[in-house]
């Protein structure tokens, strides 16, 4: 096969990978509310966790960082170039973002962001959640880790790994897109610590 041909094929797999949420998988395995209508109405990890506790929520956490994982280092076992590694990166985040096989609602995309990062650079991967533990730690508001997170990755990518920046630069600005109603309920001081009572209302963090 040519480089373009496994290029095109490793990015095709990247989002039907992507496309399968786990969330709303393992809710139907266990017979957890849908995701999508029940809580915050987002099929991720901290939604899960809300609806079904620990158990469930760590499946969610695995499968989804895995989805970003697995084409990334199939991308680099093929020794793609790092443009398209990153590229196939981004294009399981979109997967999750939209998934095709659930009528494209998908995540926010945070757990398998951070699998592509780790997947690219471990240590970029580690930093980028080190700061989102800090940050979740010190406020409870799982949103504002992300946030801390993802804005602070491409500078890093670019001290670290810059030949990966494309896909962690479009990572970033999608994640805090899907983020703005929690970027605006933190600015008016309205975001919902996790555990709190009025939680499953607030934006999905």
């Amino acid at each position: 096969m040519t480089p373009d041909l496994i290029a095109t094929g490793a990015l095709i797999l990247a989002y039907l990978l992507g496309s399968v949420s786990t969330a709303i998988i393992v809710c139907r395995l266990l017979g957890l509310p849908d995701p999508r209508t029940e809580g915050s109405h987002n099929p991720g990890t901290t939604n899960v966790l809300r609806l079904g506790g620990k158990g469930p929520a760590v499946l969610t956490l695995i499968g989804d960082m895995l989805k970003g994982v697995v084409p990334v280092l199939i991308a680099l076992h093929f020794k793609l170039e790092p443009a398209v590694v990153s590229a196939v990166g981004l294009a399981a985040f979109l997967g999750h973002l939209y998934p095709v096989f659930f009528r494209f609602e998908g995540g926010k995309g945070v757990a398998t962001a951070l699998g592509v990062l780790v997947a690219l650079h471990w240590p970029l991967g580690l930093a980028v959640m080190g700061l989102w533990v800090v940050a979740f730690a010190a406020t409870r508001i799982s949103s504002l880790g992300a946030i801390v997170g993802f804005v602070a990755a491409p500078f890093m990518a670019w001290q670290m790994v810059p030949a990966y920046m494309l896909g962690i630069v479009g990572m970033s600005l999608l994640l805090l897109a899907r983020h703005k109603p929690n970027i605006i309920a933190l600015a008016k001081g309205e975001e919902r610590r996790f555990g709190s009572k009025k939680d499953e209302s607030a934006p999905e963090q």
